[in-house]
């Protein structure tokens, strides 16, 4: 019984024994192993971000870029300029003599579409009304219509008709049926007036308009083939000077670049006339035939651009209201208003137009 007991014990601290070796290897094995690593990682590279752009900043830059672009060319041009450029989804407005007035021209047959457009919108007008114009109707200068008027003695076309013949063309006689029918020039300073559009005004209609500018009484013959430039011709240089620097320094239908522009920006934002007017006449000035090689000409591959150009008179060496304002939008969607205005110039039509393509190409340049 001794005997048994003691190799009961003998085994019993044999297990024991070999149980706590066994803990210790393994605890010691633990040990000595180094630390797992992520077999995937690189331990000699970091991870590093992209630059964070400073987006406001590079506006920041490129709009004073511009502004000098915008005031060189200025500087270098000859005669008085006006520039305006407005980004219209941002909060800024740059150029030169942008609170001085100068001669509209054609542009000003703007405002007498957006006085019709009013009317529509209030249902006092409809573009399908007609209006009939007969040869005592007819203007002066660039008027298309003036063929179909003489070949039938008079034509009637729905006010829409006439707007495109205006807008598109820029047709004088189509421009002055629609002043008539919105209710003469009163209207549309009128509707200027109330919609607070600041320093532009509306002058007395083209053929009013063009005579006293020439330094001539209008009569109504002067629309017949080309007896206003006969006549015109045919007065002492010196009066003609006279009346036309009398326009020049003081022009009846004279606007800032700056009220220009702005305009341009709630148009686009259809502040100015219910959605669907503003839609037609934003795409009618896509459609604008007249000075393709002025703003048009500059704008680059990609953006989209609509405009309305002016043209005044000459007296050489000066040419008088050289116009072109307009929208153009970037591929991104960003919208500019431009106005180039030239009141007076001894520069070359060419000249003229190298120097508005320059300013578009100045804006795309600058465009962030």
């Amino acid at each position: 019984m001794n005997l048994m007991r003691y190799w009961a014990i003998i085994i019993t601290i044999t297990m024991l024994l070999s149980g706590c070796t066994t803990s210790d290897d393994e605890r010691s094995t633990s040990q000595s192993q180094p630390p797992r690593t992520n077999q995937g990682s690189n331990n000699n590279t970091q991870q590093i971000n992209p630059p964070i752009r400073d987006i406001a900043s590079e506006r920041r830059v490129a709009k004073a870029a511009l502004e000098r672009e915008i005031h060189e060319l200025w500087r270098k041009f000859p005669g008085k300029t006006g520039i305006a450029v407005r980004r219209i989804d941002g909060d800024w407005t740059i150029g030169k003599r942008l609170n001085d007035l100068f001669p509209q021209q054609s542009v000003s047959k703007i405002w007498v579409a957006m006085t019709i457009l009013d009317q529509v919108d209030r249902r006092k007008l409809s573009l399908t009304d007609p209006v009939r114009i007969t040869k005592n109707d007819l203007a002066v200068f660039h008027q298309p219509i003036r063929t179909e008027v003489i070949r039938d003695g008079e034509v009637t076309e729905s006010i829409r008709s006439l707007m495109e013949r205006s807008i598109i063309k820029s047709d004088n006689t189509a421009n002055d049926s629609l002043l008539r029918t919105v209710g003469g020039p009163d209207a549309v300073r009128r509707f200027i007036s109330n919609r607070r559009l600041g320093r532009i005004r509306f002058g007395p209609g083209e053929r009013l308009l063009q005579s006293s500018i020439a330094g001539i009484e209008w009569r109504q013959e002067y629309s017949e083939g080309r007896k206003f430039y006969t006549a015109r011709a045919n007065l002492p240089r010196e009066q003609r000077k006279q009346a036309l620097d009398k326009y020049l320094a003081d022009p009846v239908d004279g606007a800032t670049p700056n009220a220009l522009v702005n305009a341009l920006d709630r148009l686009s934002k259809h502040d100015l006339l219910s959605v669907a007017s503003s839609r037609l006449l934003l795409n009618l000035m896509t459609r604008v035939t007249s000075g393709p090689r002025r703003l048009k000409a500059g704008v680059p591959a990609g953006w989209q651009f609509l405009h309305k150009t002016g043209t005044g008179q000459d007296l050489p060496p000066v040419s008088t209201g050289y116009n072109d304002i307009g929208i153009m939008t970037a591929p991104d969607g960003t919208r500019y208003a431009v106005a180039v205005l030239l009141a007076d110039t001894t520069a070359s039509v060419p000249e003229r137009m190298r120097l508005m393509q320059s300013v578009a190409r100045a804006v795309a340049r600058n465009h962030r």
